[in-house]
C-alpha cells in the first residue's frame, strides 16, 4: 500500500510525432491586467493532432474474456504483447494491477463498457499500472478505492473513456516519472470521498516534498504526457494538477466543473513548458487557471490559448502568480464573471 505522507502544497497562489511550430498569434489589446509578459523561452513545438476517443467497450475482439475478480486478476499476472482482455458486464470487487508491458508494436489492452465495473477496496489503488508499458485502458467503470487507476513508471499508455468515480482521493495519477502517456476522453467525478485535500482529478507527478519518496530525491520528471478531452467534476481539490518536475506536457479540450473545496482553480500548474489549449470550466471560488512556482526554476516556460474560463468568482480567469515574464497568455482565451478579468498579465 501507498500512502501519502506529507501535506501537498495548496494555497500559493501515444504520442504523434510533434511537427511545426506555433504560429505566431495577433496581439489584441485591452485583455492584460498586469505586467508585461514574455514568451516563455521562445516558441513552443505544437502539440501532436488530437486523437480521438475510443469510446466505452473494446477497440477489436478479445483475446481473453473474464466473467469475475479472480478471473481479471488471472489475466492480469502475465499476458502476452498484444493480448486484449475483454471484461464481461458485473462487478469485478478488489484492487488489480498490471506489471508487465506490452510493446508499440503489439499493447496489451483491457477493456470493457461501461457496465464493466472496478469496485476498489479502501486502502489501496483500483486500477494500478506498475512499471507497466504500451498498456490501453479502455472504456471501463473504476469506482471506489484509494485512488482510482494510478500508473508508477510506465510509459506509451493510453487510458481512454473510462469513467473514474467515488475516489476516496484522486481520480487519476501519472507518477515515478511516468512519461508519453495519453490520458483521453474519461469522465472523472467525485474524487476526494474521503480526504478532500488529497481529491484531484487527475494528477500528472507529485510534489517536491515527496520526489525522496518516489524518485530518489530527483524530480518526477512524468514528461510529454497528453491529456486531453476529459471531462472532470466534483472534485474535491483541482480537476488537474501539474506538478513541479514535469515538462512538456498537452493539456487539452478538457471540461472542468467546480467549485473544489481545497482548491483556487480548477488547473494547478507548477511544472514547465506545458501547453494548456482549448479548455472549458465553470464556476471557482477563485481563479480558473492558475501558475504557481514551488521551486526556483518550475512554473515558466507555460502557454495558455483558446482556453475559456467561466469563473463566476472574484479571482482571474488565469492567474500567473509568478513568473509573470516567463509565461504566455495569448489574446484568444475567454473570462467571464472573473471578478478580476481574464489575467494578470499582458496577452499576447
Amino acid at each position: 500500500m501507498t500512502t501519502r505522507t506529507n501535506p501537498r502544497f495548496r494555497r500559493t497562489a501515444l504520442a504523434a510525432p510533434v511537427v511545426g511550430v506555433l504560429a505566431a498569434l495577433l496581439a489584441l489589446s485591452g485583455c492584460g491586467g498586469g505586467e508585461p509578459s514574455g514568451q516563455g523561452g521562445g516558441p513552443q513545438a505544437a502539440p501532436p493532432a488530437e486523437g480521438t476517443p475510443l469510446g466505452p467497450g473494446c477497440p477489436k475482439p478479445g483475446t481473453v474474456q473474464v466473467r469475475n475478480s479472480e478471473e481479471l486478476s488471472s489475466a492480469l499476472a502475465n499476458p502476452k504483447p498484444g493480448a486484449v482482455i475483454q471484461m464481461a458486464s458485473g462487478t469485478y470487487k478488489g484492487d488489480f494491477a498490471a506489471r508487465t508491458s506490452g510493446s508499440q508494436a503489439q499493447p496489451i489492452t483491457l477493456c470493457g463498457d461501461h457496465n464493466a465495473v472496478i469496485e476498489g477496496g479502501n486502502k489501496n489503488y483500483a486500477m494500478y499500472l506498475e512499471n507497466a508499458s504500451y498498456w490501453q485502458l479502455v472504456g471501463f467503470t473504476v469506482r471506489g478505492g484509494q485512488k482510482g487507476v494510478m500508473v508508477d513508471n510506465g510509459q506509451h499508455n493510453l487510458i481512454d473513456s473510462l469513467v473514474v468515480e467515488n475516489i476516496q482521493d484522486e481520480g487519476l495519477h501519472l507518477r515515478k516519472n511516468s512519461s508519453d502517456n495519453i490520458v483521453r476522453g474519461n469522465t472523472v467525478r467525485n474524487t476526494g470521498q474521503k480526504q478532500a485535500k488529497f481529491g484531484e482529478g487527475i494528477y500528472v507527478g507529485s510534489a517536491e516534498s515527496n520526489w525522496k519518496k518516489y524518485t530518489g530525491g530527483e524530480p518526477d520528471r512524468s514528461d510529454r504526457n497528453i491529456i486531453e478531452g476529459n471531462t472532470v467534476s466534483a472534485t474535491t481539490s483541482e480537476s488537474v494538477d501539474i506538478k513541479e518536475g514535469t515538462t512538456g506536457g498537452v493539456l487539452r479540450n478538457n471540461k472542468f466543473t467546480g467549485p473544489s473545496e481545497e482548491a483556487e482553480s480548477w488547473v494547478n500548474v507548477k511544472g514547465n513548458g506545458w501547453q494548456i489549449i482549448g479548455n472549458t470550466g465553470h464556476g471557482s471560488s477563485k481563479d480558473g487557471f492558475s501558475v504557481h512556482q514551488i521551486l526556483d526554476g518550475w512554473g515558466i516556460n507555460n502557454t495558455f490559448d483558446n482556453n475559456t474560463a467561466v469563473v463566476d468568482g472574484p479571482g482571474y480567469g488565469i492567474n500567473v502568480t509568478k513568473n509573470k515574464e516567463s509565461n504566455r497568455v495569448t489574446c484568444g482565451n475567454k473570462a467571464e464573471g472573473a471578478g478580476k478579468g481574464l489575467t494578470n498579465i499582458d496577452c499576447s
